[in-house]
């Protein structure tokens, strides 16, 4: 995949996540992709903040558009080559201080194979 073909599979990541759409964000990710998220460590501390399968993203995803109808990610900076795309980000949750995010989105074969955020 091109840089670019990898900043559009980002462009369309944000397009799902800020609709909420499930669907959507999960036909970008591969059956076996893993996603690391500190979020993840915190809520779920018996994944130490990793999850496999897309069984697991979904669980995950659904639980936060649940409990985060506001959620919603403005996107800053994209970088992307032709395996991954660092994405830069702020998150918003009305009643929550904006979050400065990072992930990197490792991509193969036009499907993100894993995903790890980071932030403080």
């Amino acid at each position: 995949m091109s840089a670019q073909q990898n900043k559009d599979i980002a462009t369309k990541w944000f397009a799902a996540f800020n609709e909420h759409n499930l669907e959507d964000l999960l036909s970008l990710y591969s059956e076996t992709a893993e996603h690391f998220s500190p979020k993840l460590k915190i809520r779920q501390p018996e994944t130490n903040g990793l999850i496999k399968g897309k069984l697991a993203l979904r669980a995950w995803w659904q639980d936060s558009f649940d409990r985060l109808p506001t959620l919603n990610y403005e996107v800053k900076k994209l970088t992307a080559d032709d395996e991954q795309v660092f994405m830069e980000y702020i998150r918003h949750v009305k009643g929550e201080e904006d979050l400065n995010v990072g992930e990197v989105l490792e991509i193969k074969n036009g499907k993100i194979v894993a995903s790890r955020v980071y932030h403080g």
